[in-house]
């Protein structure tokens, strides 16, 4: 059940991913995300209520609000240099970036919860490494768009603090903290993070021509809800394994390429399918391994 879960948070990525790319498109990233992470609160404000009334399943004590809201950062400031990172960048080459998250978050979970790949495995993690190497050789080949080598070093960051995430939350849930009490807040402080982000860029004036409605914005809060919901839920699964499940739920990377190549006619295509090529390779390793 846990991995069929971590299957469907990877397809909603897939499409928050594209929607995300589509959002920004002449917009003003900070106002996007102040409005995503505030949609998204309003979407879990049913589980705040419950979690204020007492309810077991959302309810979290002061110690377990503190953990929350570092969660809260780290995902905030991962999404930030995420958003910069796909505003500019050719949706490819994103994608592609974002797909190597699973390897680092293996790497993490065996030095920290003792998680053992074997040589397989092992195997799946070098090519996952060097798709991540080959990202950086398209975007060379790329150097048309100025500033390309800076916005890849941010998506790389970006996937860096979101395999620290992905790390926390499988500890927060190992310690008894519940998916249901981890959705319900982590949006919310997020939204006080993004307010006073944007207090302090902005300070106190906003050019309202910098930003332009779009409902994919709407699309985007919906998606991460339930890719983050399922995520957690999947982790929840005492046999759960974070490496795994974080490689399963990578496979949105694809949604991201094919949009990139189909719909906007990226340049570079056969790079970028060598580079698909490489990562789908590791990730079957992976699950071979794990059989």
């Amino acid at each position: 059940m846990w991995i069929l879960l971590a299957v469907i948070s990877s397809i909603s990525l897939g499409f928050f991913d594209v929607f995300k790319k589509l959002s920004l498109e002449r917009n003003n990233v900070y106002v996007v995300l102040f409005i995503n992470v505030l949609l998204c609160t309003v979407l879990v404000s049913p589980l705040i209520v419950m979690s204020l009334m007492g309810n077991e399943n959302c309810t979290l004590s002061a110690h377990g609000h503190l953990l929350v809201f570092i969660k809260s950062v780290i995902v905030t400031a991962s999404w930030l240099l995420g958003f910069i990172s796909i505003k500019y960048l050719p949706l490819s080459i994103s994608g592609s970036i974002n797909a190597t998250r699973p390897i680092l978050v293996l790497v993490g979970a065996i030095a920290i919860f003792g998680e053992s790949p074997n040589a397989i495995q092992w195997a799946g993690i070098v090519l996952g490494f060097v798709s991540l190497l080959w990202v950086g050789f398209i975007g060379r080949k790329e150097k048309a768009e100025k500033g390309l080598g800076i916005l890849i070093a941010l998506g790389i960051i970006s996937i860096v603090l979101w395999a620290a995430s992905g790390l926390y939350d499988k500890w927060l849930l190992s310690h008894g903290y519940t998916p249901l009490a981890i959705e319900a807040w982590y949006p919310f402080y997020q939204t006080l993070i993004m307010a006073i982000v944007l207090t302090v860029i902005h300070k106190g004036k906003f050019n309202p021509d910098s930003f332009h409605w779009s409902n994919n914005i709407i699309v985007i809060s919906v998606f991460i809800v339930i890719a983050d919901l399922t995520y957690f839920y999947s982790l929840s699964y005492p046999e759960s394994l974070v490496s795994i499940a974080s490689m399963l739920r990578r496979g949105s990377s694809l949604v991201a390429f094919f949009y990139g190549a189909i719909v906007l006619k990226e340049r570079n295509l056969r790079l970028k399918i060598i580079d698909q090529i490489i990562l789908i390779a590791g990730m079957a390793l992976i699950i071979i391994g794990s059989l």
